[in-house]
């Protein structure tokens, strides 16, 4: 430890990336990317910005995006904010909405659920209060309903990749109307739907989403929330006390066309779609228990064997997955994302080869 460090980053725990491994031919399953690159279209458009405009800072307001993303959602851009990657957005959704320090109204979360929420509430000192999964490992917005200083919660979950169905979204909005209620949709189009069709009925509604999923644009690091103008504001106050640019050229540009070729978008969900379904059923057939998924990713485990070292011995085989150690609650499980039905297929054969046989070894 540091002693030029200060207090606040003396007692951090720092969030930890998915593993980004440098190995031959190898089959990565453990960050959530798409299987799949992004379109033409976006690609046309990174081309068309490479000039002698580089010398010049890039448009502040991303306004040429925000309003393809405005329009996307049937919304207007005063209803968007965007950001370097879904994690600043909520880093500023933290400081802007969500810190209140006061441990009568604590910030709610999942107990199992994105760890960088936790992160966020100790960089900010910001108090919280986890709320237990149910015993299927799903979110009951009934447990929600009580005093708060705000909520947030994936939706689809991670890791856990189960839904809330929008109704019980309503609900607990309707019964929630004096805090804050960020809904974080890092994943919804591989099963769900989006409850930005509320935002016009709920003032206190945040959804953010990321374009680093299903618009398979994880390298240029675009994310974006949606809300009332009144919420967007906080976090613009935010943003440019932080950094003014947060999204070069080649982000606005491709992150803009991502948005606008719709038909590119829904024909690569379809296929991460599919191939989830018939990855599911292939591992149900070997004896492991998939929870149900909304995500481009499963959570899944097999009776009786360690996550932790399945997982290692994929690793062995040149497959990388994710496990998470803590809450011991869900160390039995791993967390692999859908890949090319090529890469599933792969996946299946090497599982069926460790829990069988070497599963006295």
């Amino acid at each position: 430890m540091s002693r030029y460090w200060s207090k606040v980053v003396q007692g951090l725990t720092p969030y930890v990336p998915g593993e980004q491994p440098k190995l031959p031919n190898l089959v990565k399953l453990n960050t959530n990317e798409s299987p799949y690159g992004p379109s033409k279209r976006v690609l046309d458009a990174l081309r068309a910005e490479v000039g002698d405009t580089l010398r010049l800072y890039p448009d502040p307001g991303s306004d040429k995006l925000r309003a393809a993303i405005a329009k996307r959602h049937g919304l207007k851009s005063e209803n968007v904010f965007v950001g370097n990657g879904s994690d600043e957005v909520l880093a500023h959704v933290f400081m802007a909405l969500l810190k209140h320090e006061d441990h009568d109204r604590p910030l709610l979360f999942p107990d199992i659920t994105y760890s960088f929420y936790l992160v966020y509430c100790g960089l900010y000192g910001i108090a919280y209060e986890p709320v237990p999964l149910n015993s299927k490992f799903e979110i009951d917005v009934g447990d929600y309903i009580k005093p708060n200083g705000g909520i947030i919660f994936p939706n689809p979950n991670a890791p856990t990749g189960q839904l809330v169905p929008l109704p019980d979204i309503e609900r607990l909005l309707q019964a929630n109307t004096e805090s804050v209620v960020v809904i974080d949709e890092a994943y919804v189009d591989f099963g769900g739907v989006s409850c930005v069709s509320l935002i016009q009925k709920y003032p206190q509604l945040l959804v953010t989403h990321t374009l680093s999923k299903s618009r398979a644009l994880a390298g240029l690091r675009v994310g974006y929330a949606t809300g009332h103008p009144e919420l967007i504001e906080g976090l613009n106050r935010v943003k440019d006390s932080f950094n003014s640019y947060p999204l070069d050229r080649f982000a606005q540009a491709g992150a803009a066309a991502a948005m606008e070729d719709e038909a590119y978008f829904a024909a690569m969900c379809q296929k991460v779609i599919a191939s989830k379904q018939s990855l599911v059923a292939d591992m149900q057939a070997l004896g492991f228990d998939v929870l149900p998924s909304a995500a481009n990713f499963i959570f899944a485990r097999f009776p009786g064997r360690d996550g932790a070292d399945i997982a290692a011995k994929l690793r062995e085989r040149s497959i990388i997955v994710r496990h998470f150690r803590n809450p011991p609650r869900i160390s039995p499980f791993m967390r692999i994302t859908v890949g090319t039905d090529e890469q599933c297929a792969g996946l299946v054969e090497a599982l069926r080869e460790i829990v069988y046989t070497n599963k006295n070894k």
